[in-house]
């Protein structure tokens, strides 16, 4: 199964001009845990989540009008539209990310989030494993093998 099958074509995004207290309301009011950051071309740059700003800024009582960029996660990892549900799923364990923006020719097409996989692939043991896996940090593609 490709990523093209499975991802959401709809992503939330802000640019990188904005501020906490801005994306923290888009998230709110699209009902989403994470936005997109894109530049000035719109080229997607890092994502933040509600997690990101939970930890990074309002724990550490960062000003709400601080640049999102400041808590942004970096370096953006991403799938391309025609990329296999296995080999995305090893590089979203790899680099322990929930949500894997798919970006083809350039531009930002769509996101594949864990819950995406569990739905819309049926594949709930799959989207099991990747989570147990992406929050216990294994190595990549260790969850497509039986455990001795």
């Amino acid at each position: 199964m490709r990523l093209s099958e499975i991802m959401t074509p709809a992503v939330v995004t802000a640019g990188s001009d904005a501020d906490v207290l801005g994306v923290a309301r888009l998230m709110r009011d699209r009902s989403v845990g994470s936005v997109v950051i894109c530049d000035r071309e719109g080229e997607p740059t890092a994502m933040v989540t509600d997690r990101d700003l939970t930890v990074r800024a309002l724990a550490e009582g960062r000003p709400t009008a601080e640049p999102i960029t400041e808590h942004a996660s970096r370096p953006l990892i991403t799938g391309e539209p025609e990329m296999d549900l296995e080999e995305a799923a090893a590089l979203m364990v790899q680099h322990r990310v929930r949500r894997l923006p798919v970006v083809g020719a350039g531009e930002l097409v769509g996101i594949v989030t864990l819950d995406d996989i569990a739905v819309r692939t049926g594949n709930l043991e799959l989207a099991q494993r990747m989570t147990q896996e992406v929050i216990e940090g294994a190595l990549p593609g260790f969850f497509f093998h039986e455990r001795g």
